[in-house]
This record gives C-alpha cells, structure tokens and sequence, in this order.
C-alpha cells in the first residue's frame, strides 16, 4: 500500500517560471523516503498556458 503526496508549484504571471525551485522541492522529499511518480500541469488559463503545476511523490505506508 502506497500513500500519495501533491505539492503545488505556482507560476508567476508574467515570466510564467516556478515561483519555488522545484529541483529543491524534489531533492526534500527523497530524503523523506518519497518517490518522485510524476510532474502535472493540470488545466490552462489564457493563451493555453498552465498556471500552476503540481509534483506527484508517493512512498509506501508503514
């Protein structure tokens, strides 16, 4: 069994680059014991461009 962790990265507006340095993010939560499944941008806003993206970790449950 598995357990699954979101964390939200938010765009800026205008250069439309990570408001956090995801490589940080990453590194963090491998050192927790998480694994790194998947990078998602759901849905877009204006010009077809995603607002936010979200890092997908999961770790198995003790």
């Amino acid at each position: 069994m598995y357990e699954h962790k979101f964390v939200r990265v938010e765009l800026s507006s205008f250069k439309l680059e990570p408001k956090e340095d995801y490589h940080t993010i990453i590194l963090q939560h491998e050192k927790e014991g998480w694994e790194l499944i998947q990078i998602f941008a759901p849905g877009t806003k204006g010009y077809g461009v995603a607002s936010y993206f979200e890092i997908i970790f999961k770790r198995k449950k003790d």
